[in-house]
């Protein structure tokens, strides 16, 4: 379990990493030109392309075989994603826990928590398309 622990939070840090960059661009030029939804839909795909691809390397990298060590990995990351983005709303948006609560209430809050939900659930899919294989 250490090692799905350690491929968790070594799969969180690399995907918020990138989405930190990719969530700028979308804020700061996308979404003032085309509008909130359509800036997630364009973020989304390449967010869960790469979410896909690191959630593989570090499955393989670290020896995540099983399907509990994958849930746990999976589990630690999304944790780690949802202290990261309440504490970024709160520190850099001044949002309340019920803002950001709000927030998935609309329909691009909505589609970014479907996306954050794949992205924690990517390396179980990931241990069992490799057993069956």
């Amino acid at each position: 379990m250490k090692r799905a622990a350690l491929a968790g939070l070594a799969y969180f840090a690399v995907v918020f990493a990138l989405g930190f960059v990719l969530g700028s661009v979308r804020v700061l030029l996308v979404e003032p030109a085309l509008g909130e939804f359509s800036a997630v839909l364009i973020e989304l795909p390449v967010m869960l392309l790469a979410c896909w691809l690191v959630s593989g390397f570090w499955v393989r990298q670290l020896r995540v075989s099983t399907l509990q060590a994958a849930l746990a990995m999976g589990g630690v990351a999304f944790s780690c994603l949802m202290v990261a983005e309440f504490s970024l709303g709160a520190l850099a948006f001044e949002r309340t826990m019920s803002d950001q609560l709000q927030r998935w209430m609309t329909l691009a809050g909505a589609l970014g928590l479907g996306g954050q939900i794949a992205f924690a659930l990517f390396p179980w899919i990931q241990v069992r398309r490799a057993a069956f294989n």
